[in-house]
Parts: structure tokens; C-alpha cells; sequence
């Protein structure tokens, strides 16, 4: 090793190529060896990663490399989660093929990656938009209909009448479609669903074998899943003939209803607009906006009394009947009894509208009649103002009004669930097209599975609004596989959530002629560690985990949970930099790239002029404040890059980029680079402290990656690092030079190889075994003893462990050091704590 400089531009290259020719880091299946999965959430290929990106796949690749080198056998592939609505805006925008903006972005993306040096098995990749993938997808689908677990009917959405196409509710922002702006409007279409439902309680029951889960993740699972207890029951009708139902989860509160309110889609709603203009008008006002549960709380609680009303079933008080904006008809039953001392939501509506607000649960019975201060209450105590439920506590006022509203037959206990099934069809092109086809006289048939893939056809249109699926010319007709009578296929493609529910399974094994090899995929699931950001702990998790179970369901896999451990990493933020435009006050952003940054300031470079450094926030393209991973590659190289992103802050917490931090990981490559040049396997000698420290530290660092806590790992290497470097040469020492070396080869891969090499390793280091751990040296044996005269420190010594107190006694006095401090007094006592001190008193 005479290079006095390790240089990343010439090492990075050079030993990726290796890897690759040695096709090191492809899985074999039929492997002997214990078996690993590592995965990482799969990017979608927007064009460019981030730096988001990289501490992601660096905390999975270091983990993985760490498997490999403990004698694992390890799956850690890498794919692209590439349908969805980027694609098609880009194709409307920039006049490009879907596909090609797609396997362009792929490209560059993969590029990138594998200037990072990740271990991944690249033989396994794959795109969602891939047909061969998607078509394995529809033959599932298909599999799931035959099961009676996808079913489509009519149902209420999210209509953006600009881009014409089904809106999630997180795509309505304040009542407008996320990308159009158009005002959104509730429209009743045919759509698919699968039937989540069915498997509520076996996801909820699930949750609790999942201990390697953040709790976090489990109890956001455990809300949206949302089980429930409470009443179903039914209000008869007043002045009607027919009946309301609703569903409670607070029976005990039946005395405090003072008025029923239904959605305005509830038939009863529809009924009242048919001979009701005023009523009919507000229904249409109410198809305006989106319908996440935050826009419902947060809107102004707005309602149309239809004239109706519906008696109490215990009190026979007579209640009106409302058609109110915050009622859902997909909700429970579409109509609510309302209890505005005790619900938010109710509240406000009574009290715009006027209408009677009753407390009927107190803290005491003394409260009865005390006054509301502007906002409903939880509604914890015991009942007042309910007739025989007074000073019941409210559990038990629960099931006394349950077990008579059965007695009585007008209502009865129901366990009810917040979780829906999940609509899955989209009005869009670049999605898995729906594998069925309509016939006017066979009507909904399945695709056969000799005709998958259902391809996406090439030649489409986006210069109009819309799916182009809908206005192809001839793609939609085919004769119907059942009849032969002319017929036409959905138009409709699956939600991109469905393309990564299953992903990890393909990944696990690729047949041709399936979607994967039951017993291939037994080897491997479920994940054995699974990393990815908190924003996914609902949606794709949950889908994720249905799927397994509904695929189980089916008999097609033998595992119920996908993911055995999951890691929420934390993001990697930046600070802002800033400055307001003097005419509109908006602020303009520039990037670091843009700014010169001092101590305590910054100034814009272009005009030398100061500019606002703002707050350290994750980093976005509209703040600007983003980081290119290729140009810090460039300048520092792959390594100093991951062990930033390993560094300092724990990876389940966010990560403040700063320039100063990546310049002293590039400096710390350099200093092993140096540490590595002075491994001398000829020298002798023994450093007995120094091989201790280095094999408590392997044993540490082993551990702290197992644990994912790589900061704890990283400071743990800086500190033999030094010890190392202090050290006198001896084989000891060249010891623990070697042992660094393998420590962070895992994390610096690149400049593992290149020191491998030099100094003589065999093979590839990324196939070396991590070092083996000598037990007794993880034992201390030694000692360190204060030794204090009058309750001051005067000296330490350094002993065997478990010395005799005479002894410790006697050489405490024979110190230099403590006969000058003692300087010919009377000793009166001497206090000795074994293996830990020596108390001189005079």
C-alpha cells in the first residue's frame, strides 16, 4: 500500500465491476446455508434518487453485507414500483410515451445506485410495469374474484371532472384535485373492490405477533383497522312510514340524542330530494369536496332539516330528522343519532342550527346541569339526565341499554369496523388494466389465463383529458370468451398500492409461467428485515399484509405475515435558504449549490447579497434545499457518503445534513486508508489491552448492526480506530488493523476491497467471514483503582481483578504519589472497596 491516498474516483468503479463479474451478491435459493431476506422499500423511478434514498439502501446493504459475511445466504434485491400518475402527467406534459419516460428514469436511477456500491441482487429486478410482472398480477386478481375476494358495485367517489379520473381521498385537497385544482364532485360509479373486510379481525389479531414492529406502526394499524363495539338499532319513523338505522358506540349516551342526521346519498336523503327542491340543491352542494376524515372535522358542519321526525325508542320524545354534510353514506349506516354534549362534530352542528344540547354523562351527579364551555366532552363519569341510567357508570349504562334494546327487538349489540374494502380501480392508463371483460349477455367475465398478459396498448392518446384507455379505438373490443358475442375489456387499471403488494414475493421467486413457486418462496419468507419510511405504515403495509393473508387464503402460501421486523428510518433534512420578493412577500428559495455559507450567515453567491437561513426541514425540490448524491459521490466517493449516512444520529431519527459532517467522513476514509497502510502480519509482540478492546468491539459492532443501531457501531469503530492508531506496532496490533478492516466493510465496501487486496486478503473481502470473537477476551481481567487520600484522588492503579484487600492495601501505600500527599501524618484508617478503591484517611 505506497499510495499515501485512497482515491474513490479509481477504487468505486473497479470493484463494482468485480462484483458484478463475480455475480457476488446474486441469491442462490438452493443454498445450504441459514437464509436472510433484507428489503428495502422499492423506489418509484421519478428520474432521480435522493438522498432519502441513500441512508435507506445503506442501512439495508450494510445489514445484508454483514449477513453475507456471517455465513448467511442472503436475498437483497432491488425492483421499481413504476405505474402511477407521475408517468401520465409527464406524458401530457412533455409529449412522451409513459414507457419510455418510465424505463428512461429506470436507467439513470439504477446507474446511481450502483455508483453507491449496494450489494444487491440485480439479477432479480424488475419494473410493476413490466408485463410479464403485471400479467402474473392480473392472473392473482383473477385468482382473488374466483375466491369471492374482488367483487364490483356501485359506489361513491371522488370524481376530478378536469382530469376525469377517480381521486384517492388523499388526493382531494381542500376540496380540490391535487393536480387539476378542479372543484371535486362526489359521482356514483362501478368500481372494483377487494375485500379487505373479510380478513379485519385476523390483521387486528395479527398485530400482536408482530414484536419487531415500531409500536407506532402497529397502533396507526390497530386506529385504521378501528374495531368497535356499540348498537345498532333503529329509529321508527314519526311522521313516515319507514325506519332510520344507525350505529353507535356509545349507547350509554342515548338520552343526550336530540336529533338523527342522515348522509345526503342516504335513500332516505334521495327520497326527500325527489319532491324537494331546497333539499335537492343541498344534496348537490354536498358532492362538492372530498371525503378524508380530516376535511370532515375540519369543515364547516353544514345541514338541511328535511321536515321529518323519528321518536326516541325509550324516551318516545319525537327528534328531527337533518340531512348533515359530515355523515357518510359508506360509513356505518349512513345516518347517525347525535349527541351533541359528547361528540365535536354534533356539537357544532347543534349549535349553528339551534338544536338542543343535553349533558348526559358528568364527572359527578352534582354537574348534572352545569354548562357547556363552547366544545362537546369526552364524556367520562357517570350518567345524569337519563332517567333509570342515572349514576350508572358508563360501561355499565353501555350494556344495560344494549341488553334492552334486544329485549325490546329494536336494536342489538354489533362489533363494527372503521376499515373498508379498498376500492382498486383507477380511470388511468399507466396501471395494471383490469382482467375482465363485459358482455351484454354473460355479463362480467374473467379473462382467460391463456390471453394474460392483458397488455397496455401503445398507441394512445393524451392531448385529451381523461383515460386514454376509455377512447382507444380498438384496444377495448374482443369478442367475450364465454359467448363469442362482441364485448368490451375494462378500461379501468388496478391502484398502483396493488403493484407493491405482492412485490416481495416476485422478488423471492420469478417462474415463468407463475406468479412465484410456493415452496421457493417458503424459503425465504417471510422478510426477514423490512426498511422503509413511517409515511408507508397504512396504506402499504396494511395492503401488504392482506394480501399475504387473502394469497395464504387461498393456499397458495404458507406464511400469514409478510414482514418478520420493520424499520421506519428517519428522514434527512437540510436548512433553507431564503429570500422574500419586496412586492408579494412569497419567499424565493436557493439551493446550498446556490449559497455561501458562513459560520453564522449566508450569502447568495450570484450577487454576493445575504440571504435568510431558514429552518432545517426534510429536504424538498420546492424548498430547493436538496443534495445530490451524484455530486457528493463525485468529490468524496461512495464510502464517505454511506458512513454519513450511518453516523451521528440514530437511523430511526431524522439525519441534518451539513457540509462539515460529509468533509469529516471523507477525512475519516482517508485516516483508515493510512491506518490500513501500516498492516505489518510479520510484527510480534503482545498489546493484551488493545486485543481486548478489539474483540469486545467486534462482538459490539456485530451486535449494534444486528440492532440496526449503526451510530452506536460507528462510534465504536472511531474509538478502536484511535486506540489502534496509538498503539505500538505488535501482532496485537496488526490485529485489530485487520479487524477494523472487516468492521467496515459492510459500510465502506469500497475501500475494505481496495485495503483486502493490498494487504494480501484472499478472495473478496464482501465473501470474508466477520472476525471471530475470542470470548475470554470479552471478560475483563484488569481493573483500574482510585486511590484517594482524605476523599481526594491522588492515583490510580491497574490490577487484577479480584485482588485481595491487603494487597490493594499495600500497594495504594507504596504509591509515589500518595506517600507525598501523605507527607508523614498518622494514618488512621484505610477503606478498600474491592476492584474499585483505596481510601487513605490521616
Amino acid at each position: 500500500m505506497s499510495e499515501t491516498r485512497f482515491d474513490p474516483s479509481q477504487a468505486d468503479g473497479r470493484w463494482q465491476r468485480a462484483w458484478d463479474e463475480a455475480r457476488t451478491f446474486e441469491a442462490d435459493s438452493n443454498s445450504s446455508k441459514p437464509k436472510s431476506y433484507v428489503l428495502e422499500m422499492f423506489p418509484y423511478p421519478s428520474g432521480r434518487i435522493h438522498i432519502g434514498h441513500v441512508r435507506n439502501y445503506t442501512m439495508g446493504d450494510v445489514l445484508a453485507r454483514y449477513k453475507r459475511m456471517t455465513g448467511h445466504e442472503v436475498l437483497h434485491p432491488m425492483g421499481w414500483d413504476a405505474f402511477g400518475m407521475p408517468a401520465e402527467n409527464a406524458a401530457m406534459e412533455k409529449g412522451v410515451h409513459p414507457a419510455g419516460w418510465t424505463y428512461d428514469n429506470i436507467a439513470n436511477m439504477k446507474a446511481q445506485l450502483k455508483r453507491l456500491g449496494f450489494a444487491l441482487d440485480w439479477s432479480r429486478e424488475f419494473a410493476t410495469c413490466d408485463a410479464e410482472y403485471y400479467g402474473h398480477e392480473q392472473a392473482l386478481f383473477i385468482d382473488l374474484y374466483e375466491a369471492g375476494l374482488v367483487y364490483r358495485k356501485e359506489s361513491a367517489v371522488n370524481w376530478d371532472p378536469v382530469d376525469m379520473t377517480v381521486l384517492a381521498n388523499e388526493q382531494v385537497i381542500d376540496g380540490r384535485g391535487w393536480r387539476s385544482g378542479a372543484l371535486v364532485e362526489k359521482r356514483k360509479l362501478n368500481q372494483w373492490f377487494l375485500k379487505i373486510t373479510h380478513f379485519a379481525d385476523e390483521l387486528l389479531q395479527g398485530l400482536g405477533t408482530l414484536e419487531d414492529w415500531p409500536e407506532k406502526v402497529r397502533l396507526m394499524q390497530e386506529n385504521w383497522i378501528g374495531k368497535s363495539t356499540g348498537l345498532q338499532f333503529r329509529f321508527k319513523g314519526s311522521n313516515f312510514d319507514e325506519e332510520i338505522e344507525v350505529y353507535t358506540t356509545r349507547p350509554d349516551t342515548i338520552f343526550g340524542a336530540s336529533f338523527v342526521a342522515v348522509a345526503a346519498d342516504h335513500p332516505l336523503a334521495r327520497a326527500v330530494g325527489d319532491t324537494d327542491h331546497q333539499a335537492a340543491a343541498f344534496i348537490e352542494q354536498c358532492r362538492e369536496g372530498g371525503t378524508t376524515a380530516e376535511e370532515i372535522e375540519t369543515a364547516e358542519k353544514r345541514g338541511y332539516d328535511t321536515g321529518l321526525k323519528v321518536v326516541h325508542p325509550i324516551s318516545g320524545k319525537e327528534l328531527p330528522v337533518w340531512i348533515a354534510n359530515f355523515v357518510l353514506m359508506d360509513y356505518g349506516t349512513g345516518a347517525i343519532m347525535a349527541v351533541p354534549g359528547h361528540d365535536q362534530r354534533d356539537f357544532e352542528f347543534a349549535t349553528k342550527y339551534s338544536l338542543p344540547i343535553t349533558r348526559v354523562v358528568a364527572p359527578h351527579k352534582e354537574d348534572a346541569d352545569k354548562p357547556f364551555e363552547g366544545e362537546a366532552e369526552a364524556g367520562d363519569g357517570i350518567l345524569v339526565n337519563s332517567d333509570f341510567l342515572n349514576g350508572f357508570d358508563v360501561d355499565t349504562a353501555k350494556q344495560t341499554v344494549i341488553a334492552r334494546a334486544g329485549m325490546e327487538g329494536w336494536g342489538e349489540g354489533k362489533t363494527v369496523w372503521r376499515l373498508r374494502d379498498w376500492g382498486v380501480s383507477r380511470q388511468r392508463y399507466w396501471g395494471t388494466p383490469i382482467p375482465f371483460i363485459h358482455c351484454d349477455d354473460c355479463g362480467v367475465v374473467p379473462v382467460p389465463k391463456e390471453q394474460l398478459p392483458v397488455k397496455l396498448p401503445e398507441d394512445v392518446d393524451f392531448s385529451t383529458p381523461g383515460n386514454p384507455l376509455l377512447r382507444h379505438p380498438t384496444w377495448k373490443n374482443v369478442s367475450c370468451p364465454k359467448c363469442g358475442a362482441d364485448a368490451q375489456r375494462e378500461t379501468d387499471t388496478l391502484d398502483t398500492f396493488v403493484n407493491s403488494s405482492w412485490y416481495f414475493l416476485r422478488f423471492a421467486s420469478q417462474p415463468a409461467d407463475k406468479p412465484f413457486d410456493k415452496d421457493e418462496v417458503a424459503a425465504w419468507m417471510p422478510v426477514d428485515q423490512y426498511i422503509g419510511g413511517i409515511e408507508h405504515a397504512i396504506l402499504h403495509l396494511l395492503y401488504a399484509r392482506f394480501w399475504t393473508r387473502a394469497l395464504a387464503h387461498l393456499g397458495k402460501l404458507d406464511v400469514a405475515e409478510p414482514f418478520a421486523s420493520l424499520f421506519t428510518q428517519g428522514m434527512v433534512t437540510h436548512e433553507t435558504y431564503e429570500r422574500k420578493n419586496a412586492e408579494t412577500g412569497q419567499p424565493a428559495y436557493f439551493s446550498p449549490d446556490e449559497v455561501d455559507r458562513g459560520a453564522d450567515n449566508a450569502v447568495l453567491k450570484a450577487d454576493g447579497q445575504p440571504v435568510t437561513i431558514g429552518p432545517v426541514v426534510k429536504m424538498s425540490k420546492s424548498k430547493k434545499n436538496v443534495v445530490d448524491p451524484d455530486m457528493i459521490v463525485a468529490r468524496y466517493g461512495a464510502d464517505a457518503v454511506r458512513w454519513f449516512m450511518l453516523s451521528d444520529s440514530p437511523p430511526e431519527r431524522d439525519l441534518p445534513w451539513s457540509a462539515a459532517g460529509i468533509e469529516g467522513c471523507g477525512k475519516f476514509v482517508q485516516r483508515l486508508w493510512r491506518l490500513f497502510a501500516q498492516y505489518d502480519a510479520q510484527t510480534s509482540g503482545d498489546d493484551k489491552a488493545l486485543a481486548r478492546k478489539t474483540h469486545q468491539t467486534i462482538a459490539a459492532v456485530g451486535q449494534d448492526i444486528e440492532a440496526l443501531s449503526f451510530n452506536k457501531a460507528v462510534a465504536r469503530i472511531y474509538e478502536l480506530t484511535s486506540a489502534a492508531e496509538k498503539a505500538a506496532p505488535s501482532a496485537d496490533r496488526s490485529a485489530a488493523i485487520r479487524a477494523i478492516l472487516s468492521l467496515v466493510a459492510p459500510m465502506m465496501p469500497h475501500l475494505a476491497e481496495e485495503a483486502w487486496a493490498s494487504i494480501g486478503g484472499e478472495g473478496l473481502v464482501a465473501d470474508a467471514a466477520w472476525p471471530a470473537v475470542d470470548e475470554a477476551l470479552l471478560v475483563e481481567d484488569e481493573v483500574t483503582i482510585a486511590v484517594q487520600v482524605k476523599g481526594k484522588l491522588r492515583d490510580t492503579l491497574t490490577v487484577a481483578k479480584g485482588l485481595p484487600k491487603p494487597e490493594l492495601e499495600r500497594l495504594a501505600l507504596a504509591s509515589e504519589k500518595v506517600q507525598r500527599s501523605i507527607d508523614g501524618a498518622e494514618i488512621r484508617k484505610v477503606i478498600v472497596v474491592p476492584d474499585r478503591l483505596v481510601n487513605i484517611v490521616v
